[in-house]
């Protein structure tokens, strides 16, 4: 019989003469190793599972053009391609203009998007109907809904007004003799007046009509119809100041100022991009108790058709990564396309980052406390061990058994209490790791392979430990002493 299997059965006989004890040990080595693996498991995966959680909160990044500018498609799709494809959740662009719905006399923030995307960018979004799916369907928000009374089915007819700044021409190039000019400035609530002036040979206002059907009909509507507030325009050259070349109408400072600005931003019809309408059909009401009820959301393509640009102001990104990841793809696609920023929806990644920290600071804890009550049970275990086996122990080192060899056998027996512990509670902690997962998170938790040896090393580092107190008073008994029974 080799020395090495000579060894393996003193520690096995030592152990199973003292089972009862020693089946303590074990229970404690693996309940400690179960927590133990069944805490790193979920510390491990908590990120994607708290991650799929937050997506459900909304956007974490947005990707914004310059200021002043917009983005094709196609530089967008570029910017995505920075981002891992198995972290990106959703993409929604974004292209906000006001239109006008002048059957209604009101101006909304219509918003062209990629509905596909919102539904998960956006999940909390709650669509009474459903969104559109066809071209000139429109989702509209409930405040807009409860305002103007329309229902899913009702059809909305909705225009768009290019503003004076984003015209190519100046506005003196236009003031010829003769020419004919149109003009829109928002008034009252944001909606729009329009205007329409024919010069006379010498560039002087001949003669001028006023659209504010948008406005109040008994206040800023008079604007179109005050027949002394319309002829002070008359034989004026342009541009006008309000207060100076003419006077305001009576308790519509509002109204009178956006037909002075239409005028001044008056353009040429023939030379200029004129105003779109379109007729929509309300597919859903959306309601989110945010600012989106104050919005009409329509596709990508209608918006295109309706301004004639296929562009992009706004991107939400929704990204299941760590903050130090969502960190780097910011400064990345910033750092490299050219004319789009990238920015982290900080409410959200912060709520993100602060509950991650916190739970793994419990993990952390909890799996400290459990290792040292583990370490404390084991240790009290093999102090008793070794009272008992104290005339044995005295006996063997009388018969000429060094202090190595009895160091040697009780560590062995806590290095094979380790190691059976380790196996069952690695083992323990995948199960137990699956019903916090289930319960708490409602979905199932990856199995991490490399937990099972980590548990099994740490396991037989913790019970070796144990074994330094108990391996230290066996090695101090005095043979002379414990032969003599005293």
């Amino acid at each position: 019989m080799t020395r090495r299997r000579m060894f393996l059965r003193m520690i096995t006989a030592s152990l199973l003469r003292r089972r009862s004890r020693m089946l303590i040990a074990l229970l404690s080595i693996g309940i400690g190793a179960t927590i133990l693996a069944g805490l790193v498991t979920i510390y491990v995966d908590v990120p994607r599972q708290m991650g799929a959680q937050f997506r459900s909160f909304g956007a974490n990044m947005l990707l914004l053009a310059d200021e002043g500018k917009s983005m094709t498609a196609g530089e967008l799709d570029e910017a995505l391609k920075t981002i891992d494809a198995d972290q990106l959740v959703g993409a929604a662009p974004y292209r906000y203009v006001r239109v006008d719905m002048t059957t209604r006399q009101q101006s909304f923030t219509a918003a062209g998007t990629d509905f596909s995307q919102i539904t998960k960018t956006s999940p909390y979004f709650s669509v009474d109907g459903r969104y559109p799916e066809n071209p000139r369907e429109v989702l509209v928000g409930k405040e807009i809904a409860e305002t103007i009374g329309v229902r899913i089915g009702s059809g909305m007819e909705l225009t768009w007004q290019p503003l004076a700044s984003e015209t190519e021409s100046d506005p003196e190039e236009d003031r010829k003799p003769g020419t004919v000019l149109t003009g829109s400035a928002e008034g009252w609530s944001g909606g729009k007046v329009y205007v329409t002036v024919k010069l006379d040979d010498e560039s002087r206002i001949a003669s001028m009509t006023v659209d504010a059907g948008t406005q109040t009909p008994e206040i800023g509507g008079l604007a179109q119809t005050d027949e002394a507030f319309n002829a002070q325009f008359i034989g004026k050259t342009l541009p006008l100041t309000l207060g100076q070349d003419v006077d305001a109408l009576s308790g519509a400072t509002v109204t009178s100022t956006a037909v002075v600005d239409a005028l001044n931003t008056a353009r040429n019809a023939e030379n200029r991009a004129t105003a779109r309408t379109v007729k929509c059909t309300v597919s859903g009401i959306l309601t989110t108790g945010g600012e989106e009820e104050a919005y009409v959301f329509m596709s990508l393509e209608d918006m295109a058709n309706l301004t004639g640009e296929d562009k992009v102001d706004v991107a939400e990104l929704s990204v299941s990564a760590s903050a130090e990841e969502l960190e780097a793809y910011v400064n990345r696609i910033t750092e490299e396309q050219d004319g789009i920023k990238a920015r982290l929806v900080k409410r959200v990644t912060r709520s993100e980052t602060a509950v991650l920290g916190k739970l793994q600071s419990l993990v952390f804890l909890v799996t400290a406390v459990v290792l040292v009550l583990t370490m404390i049970c084991v240790s009290t275990t093999m102090m008793a061990v070794v009272s008992e086996r104290r005339r044995e122990i005295g006996l063997r080192k009388a018969l000429g058994a060094s202090d190595s060899s009895i160091r040697a056998e009780f560590l062995g027996e806590g290095v094979f209490l380790g190691l059976l512990g380790g196996l069952l509670g690695g083992l323990l902690g995948f199960v137990f790791a699956q019903v916090v997962s289930v319960n708490v998170f409602g979905s199932s938790i990856t199995f991490q392979p490399l937990l099972l040896p980590a548990a099994i090393i740490v396991s037989i580092a913790v019970a070796a430990l144990s074994c330094l107190q108990p391996i230290k008073r066996a090695v101090a008994i005095d043979p002379a002493i414990v032969l003599k029974d005293e």
